[in-house]
């Protein structure tokens, strides 16, 4: 049996028709760079998520950049990201000329809330919160934490299309927030796109300025800005997908629920843990392996295709390998997960079958 880690060809198959006549409606507009298509989906998405504005980008590493730079983030401020997580986190804050302080991770992956107060100085001027595998952080603490010190909170909602804590939908608590529509997202598109979202009047108006380089008006520049907008054909394509999130997401919850119950006797692994309060979007379902490469190594042979995510944290990258000296006990729970974490096959579509075969293999494995 062959198990995809994704399978997008099978999910656009079942909604073919409405995306190629939604794309037909861009040709027929000739609404190729943001325009009414954009507009229209902008307006769905920020319904959908209980928000005032969306600003549709050009991905997702556009949209962090963005909302960091409209948030005054600049040379010498520093931002709190977590250490395990993907480099666009990083990357943002430093296109901003800022500094990103990695803080280790707690047992569900996100970062832990318990180290970010150490870690901030009179140069901290925001906390990322990045949602990762599909599972908010304790963003409420995180919340507090930035109302005491006075810092902005950045959401990465990338991996979390909708999930939530304690009711409310993950990109509803920041100052702002940014999600990746990466073709391979619970949410995808066709390729690259991103979205900010805010209830802040004055920061929309900025990110639009911005990712249209600074036009206001016709050729009427007020700022410096950069090219990074949303085409019309992934508006029209994310609008047509939007119908169908919160089916897809409880689907990836049920599937979760299948690999768990198959695999919670095996002491080799450990399996996802879900936050009390919170409603797991399962973008990865990620668990900690025992002989991770070689189990890896083995489901691939069997036709399973796994994925790691991500390989190695970011401070010891080799961009920051002068900064941490690869000191792997600055982070020893991010150090601890680098040679264990192995994200298994879990999309809308994946059968039961699959699933028992995917169990199957890996208790063999450890037999």
């Amino acid at each position: 049996m062959i198990v995809p880690f994704n399978n997008l060809s099978e999910l656009h198959c079942k909604i073919k028709t409405e995306i190629v006549e939604s794309i037909s409606n861009v040709i027929d507009k000739s609404a190729f760079i943001s325009g009414s298509e954009t507009e229209s989906f902008e307006i769905a998405f920020a319904k959908k998520l209980g928000v005032k504005h969306c600003i549709g980008v050009g991905s997702g590493t556009s949209a962090l950049w963005i909302s960091l730079k409209m948030s005054g983030i600049g040379i010498g401020d520093e931002v709190i990201v977590p250490a395990n997580t993907f480099f666009a986190c990083a990357e943002a804050v430093e296109l901003c000329g800022a500094i990103p302080v990695f803080i280790d991770n707690d047992e569900c992956f996100n970062i832990d809330i318990t180290k970010i107060e150490s870690s901030i100085n009179e140069n901290t001027k925001a906390i990322m919160a990045v949602h990762l595998y599909g599972q908010m952080c304790d963003v409420d603490e995180i919340l507090k934490i930035c109302n005491k010190y006075d810092l902005l909170l950045i959401e990465d909602c990338s991996q979390s299309h909708f999930a939530k804590s304690n009711g409310k939908f993950a990109g509803t608590f920041g100052d702002c927030a940014c999600f990746s529509f990466y073709p391979g997202k619970n949410l995808g598109a066709m390729g690259d796109a991103g979205c900010i979202v805010t209830n802040n009047d004055s920061l929309a108006e900025k990110c639009r300025l911005f990712r249209n380089h600074g036009e206001e008006g016709k050729s009427k520049h007020t700022i410096i800005g950069f090219n990074s907008r949303m085409d019309g054909f992934q508006s029209a394509v994310l609008k047509i997908k939007l119908a169908y999130i919160h089916d897809w997401n409880k689907k990836r919850e049920e599937l979760a629920q299948e690999y768990i119950s198959r695999l919670m006797d095996c002491s080799f692994i450990q399996l996802p843990l879900v936050q009390k309060g919170n409603t797991h979007a399962f973008h990865l379902f990620v668990i900690k392996a025992e002989r991770r490469d070689n189990l890896k190594i083995f489901l691939q042979e069997s036709g399973i295709n796994t994925g790691i995510h991500y390989p190695t944290p970011l401070p010891f990258l080799p961009v920051y390998k002068s900064k941490y000296n690869d000191d792997r006990n600055l982070f020893p729970n991010a150090s601890a997960n680098e040679n264990m974490l192995l994200s298994l096959p879990i999309y809308p579509d994946l059968s039961t079958n699959q699933i028992d075969y995917v169990t199957d293999k890996i208790k063999e494995f450890y037999k």
